[in-house]
């Protein structure tokens, strides 16, 4: 505190009431008095109150602040304020003051003693008009009991739309406490169905906007999943407010039983919005488990508290359903919100069995849809294992819904949806809903189901078609490797094969049929016997593509390839035709890589243009490779850029061939392959002079 010179005394002090806070309305004096009673401090809040300046009250006695009264003097009234504060360290007190009109009021005073910078002792007073405090205390303890008592739902926001301040009556609306809110913004709280139109009207309001009156809303608070709500809700902001802080302030009244017909489209829009979702995430691959584990996702939390999809094991694929035999399933997907032991419930088995009379046969007796709660009637006709039934009860579940996987008039499975006792029981509308899900799904997983068995009926006939057992010959070590492609394409045409001839000479043969699926592995076999077939007849490889190609015309095997390679191991020389696949490799015992690029032929199947064959000498103990564009070209690599991975690495290359073909797919096929690949390390080896 500066010191008190007359004349000199600063008129400015160290106690502004708070910004943003009530008190910041009552003007509040602060003064200075020392041990003789004089002013020695003067702040500008004293000259708003008492009507002096500085210069006129600075070293004039105190007494000229308080009015004089029938019991006391203003000397005796100001003699005893300085005493106090002496003697008690802090006095509170109302009396009579006097402004520089003489006017009278009644004024609050607190007083303290301070020790001024040079040393003296000053006693430091505040004051401020008794109405003004009066009407401070008066706002809090109104605004204390609104928040305490109040039945309607009272809430402040700030500009991001987070909890500040809430009452009771919200909290329980709400269905969490109070503390559960502040920090929080309103979407973690409520979820509202109407594309953000309630957070852009909040929004609007916390910008300055007009404020809203009685809008009605329909929500579900995240606390009471199980409750729809109408709200009719009113939202000022509060930046008009003096001072305040910016954001919304907020009213809330529940009036659910009222607008009966607002919550019944609320839920109609959320039914609808599930339905939608279901649309776009079910069935977003060809994969049965996928297909099942999105139906069960999709349904948590909106639907349910947890989920199972189950596939039935029927004995004969044409077997219809019998309620007299019990029904086995194998569960294919699932998932849980509730904590253990549900989770153990729903993921701890592969193997259902639902005896005769059980609610799964109910369901599947009607083709409809039907709930249960979950008591002691459902565990003894639908629970066989005991345990299983103590964890059912453990878990939290209350009831179950059941729902046919039907797709072209035959049972696929069963989805089962389960609900906590937190959640109201399944209603007549989620019947309906289920079977809406039940019946996208049940599609879904038929086209899976139906993929999957081509997909296993092409794989088994390419394997088939391929060969089991490769040609050999002591003056060729060869390594292949067959790697379908991923379940999301089918299975491609792609074959080879090692065939020996006559006079030590050994044929290498890869070739690709364009297209998938069974169709294509059909061309693929054709092609293949053929080729072997023509082989032991035919010296001339471009003599023997040009039949060939003969054969694909006649099959109406629009477009394929087939690298052809014969070696002489007593010449060490290769002869080779190409009918448009990719060129063969050649690592050299010296690491160095060859592509043998100068014969690309057309595709067989294509008619009318002569094939040719060129000849090449290779040194002794040198690996071709052959291989299928599925090693080398993938989504976002084109076969250029795959094509010199494959040289580098086989450059520098050597050791068993086994190891080497590993290491080759390995590195170029990290993941599951996008479409089949084969591979054919052939190491040649000459006849050595007098064998």
């Amino acid at each position: 505190m500066p010191s008190a010179q007359p004349g000199g005394e600063k008129a400015h002090g160290p106690f502004p009431s708070e910004p943003g806070t009530l008190l910041e309305h009552v003007p509040v004096a602060v003064f200075g008095i020392d041990d003789a009673g004089l002013v020695r401090y003067w702040g500008p809040g004293a000259q708003e109150l008492f009507g002096y300046g500085s210069a006129a009250v600075l070293s004039r006695p105190a007494a000229l602040l308080f009015a004089d009264t029938p019991s006391r003097s203003a000397s005796d009234t100001c003699a005893e304020l300085v005493e106090r504060a002496r003697t008690q360290g802090y006095w509170r007190v109302r009396l009579t003051a006097r402004d520089r009109d003489g006017g009278a009021f009644d004024c609050g005073f607190r007083v303290f003693p301070m020790t001024g910078s040079d040393g003296r002792p000053v006693v430091l007073g505040l004051a401020s008009r008794s109405e003004g405090l009066d009407r401070v205390k008066t706002n809090l303890a109104f605004l204390d009991a609104l928040f305490e008592t109040c039945p309607i739902g009272l809430v402040m926001l700030d500009q991001d739309l987070r909890f500040v301040h809430l009452n009771q009556a919200l909290a329980d609306m709400d269905g969490l406490p109070i503390e559960a809110h502040l920090g929080r913004h309103t979407d973690d709280v409520v979820l509202v169905a109407d594309d953000g139109e309630y957070r852009r009207m909040l929004r609007a309001v916390a910008a300055g906007g007009e404020p809203v009156v009685g809008v009605l809303v329909g929500m579900r608070p995240r606390g009471r999943p199980d409750h729809d709500q109408v709200r009719s809700v009113s939202f000022f902001p509060l930046s008009q407010a003096v001072g305040s802080r910016p954001g919304v302030g907020g009213l809330m009244v529940d009036v659910t039983d009222r607008e009966q017909a607002i919550l019944e489209a609320t839920a109609g829009r959320r039914r609808l919005a599930l339905l939608d979702r279901a649309s776009a995430r079910i069935g977003t691959t060809l994969d049965v488990n996928l297909t099942a584990q999105e139906l069960v996702d999709v349904s948590m939390p909106d639907f349910c508290d947890g989920a199972v999809v189950e596939v039935v094991e029927w004995m004969d694929p044409g077997e219809d359903f019998d309620p007299a035999r019990p029904l086995i399933t194998r569960r294919i997907a699932s998932g849980t919100i509730l904590p253990p032991p549900a989770t153990e419930l729903v993921s701890g088995v592969d193997t259902v069995r639902y005896p005769p009379g059980s609610v799964i046969h109910d369901m599947l007796r009607s083709g409809r849809p039907i709930s249960a709660p979950v008591d002691q009637e459902f565990l003894a006709r639908t629970v066989l294992i005991e345990s299983r039934g103590r964890l059912l009860t453990e878990s939290g579940v209350a009831c179950v819904l059941v729902a046919p996987l039907i797709a072209r008039g035959t049972v696929q499975g069963i989805a089962m949806f389960g609900r906590s006792a937190d959640r109201p029981a399944f209603t007549r509308d989620d019947l309906g809903l289920a079977g809406e899900l039940a019946s996208r799904a049940a599609l879904c997983l038929d086209n899976a189901r139906l993929y999957s068995r081509v997909q296993d009926i092409s794989l088994t006939l390419q394997r088939a078609l391929l060969p089991t057992v490769l040609g050999t010959s002591p003056y060729a070590d060869v390594a292949h490797r067959y790697v379908p492609g991923g379940r999301v394409t089918e299975v491609g045409g792609d074959w080879y094969d090692v065939i020996s001839l006559p006079d030590d000479r050994v044929v290498l043969v890869v070739g690709d049929v364009m297209g998938h699926g069974v169709p294509a592995a059909a061309a693929m076999g054709r092609l293949r016997i053929t080729t072997k077939a023509l082989a032991r007849h035919t010296v001339e490889p471009d003599a023997l593509l040009a039949e060939l190609d003969a054969c694909a015309q006649e099959a109406g095997i629009e477009l394929a390839t087939c690298l052809y390679i014969v070696y002489d191991p007593r010449t060490g020389r290769a002869r080779i035709a190409n009918a448009g696949h990719l060129p063969p490799l050649v690592l050299r015992p010296d690491g160095g890589v060859d592509t043998l690029d100068e014969v690309l032929g057309v595709p067989l199947g294509v008619g009318g243009v002569p094939f040719r064959t060129t000849e090449i000498e290779l040194p002794d103990h040198a690996t071709l490779v052959l291989y299928t564009d599925g090693l080398i070209e993938s989504r976002g690599q084109d076969i250029g850029t795959g094509l010199e991975s494959l040289r580098a690495e086989l450059a520098g290359s050597a050791g068993p061939l086994e190891a080497m073909a590993d290491r080759i797919l390995a590195h170029l096929l990290p993941g599951p392959p996008a479409d089949d690949t084969v591979l054919v390390l052939a190491r040649v080896h000459r006849v050595r002079p007098g064998h």
